[in-house]
C-alpha cells in the first residue's frame, strides 16, 4: 500500500473518532444539564415532570453502549462520568422525595463509581430540601430528612476500598459531613424556637383561661 493511502486511511479514522467524540460529549453535556433541571423540578414539587425529563436523560446516556468498538474508550472520559453522576444524583433524590427509597445501581443501570459519587452528592440536595421544609415549620419532617442524610454518609464512609479507588469520593464525603453538621445546627435551632413559641402559646392560653 502506498504511503499516501496509509495516511489517508489513518486521517479518515481520526476524523471519524473526532466526530464520534464531539457527538458523545454534546449528548453527555445535555444529559448533565437536563439532570440538573430535573433536580430543580423535584425541589419545586414537580415530580412527574422531573421523571419525564430523566427518561430523556437515560436515552442520552444509553448512547455510550452504542459506541463503535474502536471508540469504546470514550466511555471512560470526564464528560461521560459527569453525565452518569448527575443522572444518578437526580434519580436518587427524586426517589427519596417521591417514595422515601434509594434505588440500587442495578435499577439505575449506571457504573458503580457514578452511583457512589452521585449518592454522595444527594446529601447536598437533601440539605436544601431540609431548609425548605423548615420554612414550613414541619420540624418532624426536617428531622427525618436529616436522618436520611446521616444514613447516606454513615454507609458511604464504611467503603474503604471505594475510597482507595475513587479519591473524589473522600472529598465528597468530607463535604457531606460539613453539610450534615450545618443542617443539624439549623434543625436544632428551629426545634428550639418552635418549642419556645409553643410554650409561650400554652402560657398565654393558661393566663387567658384563668382570668
Amino acid at each position: 500500500m502506498l504511503l499516501r493511502s496509509i495516511l489517508d486511511q489513518i486521517d479518515g479514522e481520526l476524523k471519524e473518532r473526532d466526530e464520534t467524540r464531539r457527538g458523545l460529549f454534546e449528548s453527555m453535556r445535555k444529559a448533565t444539564r437536563l439532570s440538573k433541571k430535573a433536580i430543580m423540578l423535584v425541589h419545586k414539587g414537580k415530580l412527574e415532570k422531573a421523571e419525564d425529563l430523566l427518561v430523556d436523560v437515560f436515552a442520552l446516556l444509553s448512547q455510550v453502549k452504542e459506541l463503535p468498538s474502536p471508540h469504546k474508550d470514550l466511555a471512560h472520559t470526564g464528560a461521560v462520568d459527569s453525565g452518569f453522576q448527575e443522572y444518578t444524583e437526580a434519580k436518587i433524590f427524586l426517589s427519596l422525595v417521591a417514595d422515601d427509597q434509594i434505588p440500587s445501581k442495578k435499577q439505575l443501570q449506571v457504573p458503580s463509581s457514578s452511583y457512589l459519587l452521585g449518592l454522595a452528592d444527594v446529601v447536598g440536595e437533601l440539605r436544601r430540601r431540609t431548609l425548605d421544609i423548615l420554612r414550613t415549620l414541619d420540624i418532624e419532617k426536617a428531622e427525618k430528612t436529616l436522618r436520611t442524610m446521616e444514613s447516606i454518609y454513615d454507609e458511604l464512609i464504611l467503603l474503604d476500598e471505594a475510597f482507595h479507588s475513587l479519591p473524589s469520593l473522600r472529598r465528597k464525603c468530607d463535604v457531606a459531613r460539613r453539610v450534615i453538621e450545618a443542617t443539624r445546627g439549623d434543625v436544632t435551632v428551629a426545634f428550639g424556637r418552635n418549642s419556645l413559641e409553643t410554650s409561650i402559646e400554652d402560657l398565654n392560653r393558661t393566663i387567658k383561661n384563668s382570668t
